[in-house]
């Protein structure tokens, strides 16, 4: 690269956050890296813009590697876990308990997420702290996301940046990136064929 002339392209650099409140008991490690279909994982990147810094929370089924839930504001509160947990549950509607893998951040381990959680009949599951391999799905995903869709722009509004935000996952990622776990299809076409091989069995 260095005889090319060639960089490597690098993000921006991440926001200063101040976190606040007393410690919450983690849940355990229930994933242990074994993902299977009743598994979403779900956690929150953020995305520059001249109004300031915009988070972006999703939620991920982790067996065809969707974005089922997502949601962004302008702060980094438990609200943006709740609202994209529920878009989640909406949009499925999980018959069965659904577990769902997160770190340790307080939007995690806040009393009111505990209790969506307990209404939307899923489970926790978070991994140790300063330990990001048993969340890398999520951390993959923003990866992608910063790559091939933001790499170093600086949105010029909040607006702009959430409508990116929707077309790169609504409109690219799901139905139409490949993907390696997938047998290089997309997340949305694989789920389909495990769908329609179930109901022909």
């Amino acid at each position: 690269m260095r005889q090319e002339g060639l960089r490597a392209q690098r993000g921006y650099k991440a926001p200063k956050v101040h976190y606040s409140g007393k410690v919450h008991p983690a849940a355990p490690n229930l994933l242990e890296r074994q993902f299977a279909n009743k598994w979403w994982g779900s956690d929150i990147t953020y995305i520059h813009t001249h109004e300031g810094f915009l988070f972006l929370a999703v939620v991920m089924d982790l067996f065809a590697r969707n974005i089922v839930g997502w949601s962004m504001g302008p702060q980094i509160t438990d609200d943006l876990v709740l609202d994209a947990l529920t878009m989640s549950y909406w949009r499925r509607k999980p018959p069965n308990k659904v577990m769902l893998h997160s770190d340790q951040c307080s939007q995690y381990t806040s009393s009111r997420c505990k209790r969506l959680l307990k209404t939307l009949n899923m489970e926790a599951s978070m991994s140790r702290r300063g330990n990001c391999h048993d969340n890398a799905v999520a951390e993959s995903f923003f990866a992608n996301l910063k790559k091939e869709k933001i790499g170093r722009i600086k949105y010029k509004t909040s607006a702009d940046a959430r409508h990116a935000m929707f077309n790169y996952i609504e409109m690219f990622y799901n139905p139409k990136r490949r993907h390696t776990h997938n047998d290089r299809v997309p997340p949305t076409v694989y789920e389909q064929r495990y769908l329609t091989n179930l109901e022909s069995v």
